[in-house]
């Protein structure tokens, strides 16, 4: 008990929370996503294979989770720069309730949509075994990179990588 209070700690501490995911059904980085059910959060419900056609940032993450919370509003921002229609941009909650999930996204006034993690499939589809956990994937559904623990997604840093792994040329200044 006292190693798992320990590992929480230090996961806080390192701007990452700890989620319990299993990785034998990881997908790896340069593996295509397999085919997922996604529930709608703050929209319909779809597959994870309708994303495809176009480079995709995934975002794991839980409302109980301060880490994650903090890095909620620089997607959105991202989101909403002019570069940022040149991908889509999810959220894939890991709540066990489907009403703390909601209750965190009003709170937020989150406008990417947002799906519920249900049965874990896209935890440990992921790897999510810390969050949050954002998955940079190509157009074809193949994992270029995960990146865990938060960021601020539309700084400088962020979008040079974002823009290296999608080969894209949008500018790196805020607007």
């Amino acid at each position: 008990m006292r190693f798992l209070a320990l590992t929480l700690f230090l996961a806080v501490l390192g701007g990452s929370c700890v989620a319990m995911a299993g990785t034998s059904e990881e997908v790896q980085i340069g593996q295509l996503l397999r085919q997922a059910s996604l529930q709608g959060l703050n929209g319909p419900s779809r597959q994870l294979l309708e994303f495809r056609g176009r480079p995709l940032i995934i975002n794991v993450w839980a409302s109980w989770c301060g880490p994650c919370r903090a890095e909620m509003a620089s997607l959105e921002r991202l989101a909403w720069r002019d570069e940022g229609r040149e991908f889509a941009i999810i959220g894939i909650s890991t709540d066990d309730f489907l009403d703390q999930a909601k209750e965190w996204l009003k709170h937020s006034n989150a406008t990417i949509s947002q799906y519920l993690d249900h049965g874990l499939q896209m935890e440990h589809m992921l790897g999510a075994s810390t969050l949050p956990l954002t998955v940079l994937v190509d157009a074809q559904g193949r994992i270029l990179d995960k990146i865990h623990g938060a960021r601020d997604w539309d700084s400088p840093e962020s979008l040079a990588l974002v823009r290296k792994a999608f080969r894209t040329r949008f500018s790196a200044t805020h607007r």
